[in-house]
């Protein structure tokens, strides 16, 4: 009876365990995600900020900030890829010295990338 009690009570304390520590890592994934979406939103509005100005290799250092912690989301690929392929064409248009279009572009982006 002893050893039925014992066995019981250690299945329930690991099968507790693992559903407490899968819900943690849950959490820090969703927590990781929403702080790698904020650093690429900061960068790109920085970015933007930078090629309105007409200082293309301040703006140069942001969007490559910007596109290395965009590819860090997980998650929401309908509106990730969108944005990314403005993320990259804005900075095209960026190198190429095409303020207006490099900002419509880079815009685009900021505002997909803040639905998330």
């Amino acid at each position: 009876m002893n050893i039925s009690k014992k066995t019981a009570l250690t299945f329930l304390m690991a099968v507790t365990l693992g559903a407490s520590s899968a819900s943690a890592f849950a959490e820090a994934a969703v927590d990781g995600s929403s702080a790698v979406i904020a650093a690429t939103i900061t960068h790109l509005e920085k970015a933007i900020v930078e090629v309105n100005n007409s200082d293309f290799s301040a703006a140069r250092l942001h969007l490559k900030a910007a596109r290395s912690s965009s590819d860090q989301i997980k998650g929401h690929d309908d509106v990730v890829k969108p944005a990314n392929a403005s993320l990259i064409q804005g900075q095209i248009l960026s190198n190429s010295g095409e303020v207006k279009k490099s900002s419509d572009e880079l815009n685009k982006a900021l505002s997909l990338y803040k639905t998330l």
